[in-house]
């Protein structure tokens, strides 16, 4: 059995010793996609995390069995092209709660604590100039008492809210589904959530429902001292509208891991603000500690491991 790994740079240096155990391991920092096809003319499994799997691709591939996500989403993948071919699809879910709900709270933390202000006074020298022991000019606000609103409240939203409740936080959610499963806490409409909030996290999937969910007129709807995260999709919040609404003090601040297109283009408006100080970038790395990533290549090894060749 030949598997092949048609984008591996994204597992960093993680293990592969579980996946290479069973059978022609092939592994390859990246892919085009005139290269995933010629890669795969001969492998019985494919893993692949960005690579586009369409007709050609499936073509090119007549020994293909099994198709391993390299994570969650398979927006990536035509499912049913795949089922109508005989290709199973396999993806991970859960394996990453922990990773992105900290990475979630990183960015709100440093939003509403001015981390990277405070660092940059004491790191240039100014704060040592200075005739007292404090900084008055940017006064932070207790998170205990505001009302945190999760977009999604699916296992990374739980684990996000559970943290909000520990900083004495109010929590609220909006089902993007339509169907509030989680009884933890009150779920309310967008526009509820959007007028009450003090802090909104995004943590829903990317689909018909989702895409373009937050753009400027609900970002006029939220509180101008509120704050917006992003580490679930990109498009779920409309990049451009966000670039308005920071630059006109609609909003507080935002932080996003996440990007309709990734890597985020260098012309991009959100990277050309008047006032860039008002958001925070990570490149889509919330998913991917160390914890994380070695779950993923393990459990990539279980889909393949009790699949019936």
């Amino acid at each position: 059995m030949k598997i092949v790994f048609l984008d591996a740079l994204t597992m960093g240096n993680t293990p592969m010793d579980e996946i290479s155990a069973l059978g022609e391991f092939v592994c390859y920092d990246s892919s085009t996609a005139a290269e995933a096809r010629d890669r795969v003319r001969d492998a019985t499994v494919a893993i692949l995390n960005k690579v586009i799997v369409d007709e050609a691709f499936l073509d090119a591939a007549p020994k293909l069995r099994l198709i391993c996500e390299a994570g969650t989403g398979i927006n990536n993948i035509d499912v049913a092209l795949c089922e109508k071919r005989g290709v199973a699809v396999r993806n991970v879910a859960a394996y990453s709660t922990d990773s992105v709900a900290q990475i979630a709270w990183m960015h709100i933390l440093n939003l509403e604590g001015y981390a990277f202000y405070f660092d940059r006074k004491v790191k240039s020298g100014e704060y040592s100039t200075t005739s007292i022991h404090t900084d008055p000019t940017h006064p932070f606000t207790e998170l205990a008492g505001k009302t945190l609103g999760i977009v999604g409240m699916g296992a990374i939203g739980q684990k996000v809210a559970s943290i909000g409740r520990a900083f004495g936080m109010k929590v609220i959610y909006f089902s993007t589904s339509g169907t509030g499963h989680c009884k933890d806490y009150p779920s309310v409409p967008l526009e509820t959530l959007l007028r009450e909030s003090d802090v909104i996290s995004i943590h829903a999937p990317y689909n018909e429902r989702t895409a373009g969910l937050i753009g400027l007129e609900e970002m006029k709807r939220m509180k101008p001292s509120a704050v917006l995260v992003n580490t679930g999709r990109g498009g779920i919040a409309v990049e451009e509208d966000l670039a308005v609404a920071l630059d006109e003090g609609i909003l507080k601040g935002a932080a996003l891991d996440v990007y309709v297109r990734e890597p985020i283009p260098a012309n991009h408006p959100l990277m050309h603000l008047k006032h860039p100080e008002r958001i925070i970038f990570s490149p889509h790395i919330a998913w991917a500690s160390v914890e994380a990533r070695a779950r993923l290549a393990h459990e990539m090894a279980e889909n393949i491991r009790n699949f019936n060749f």
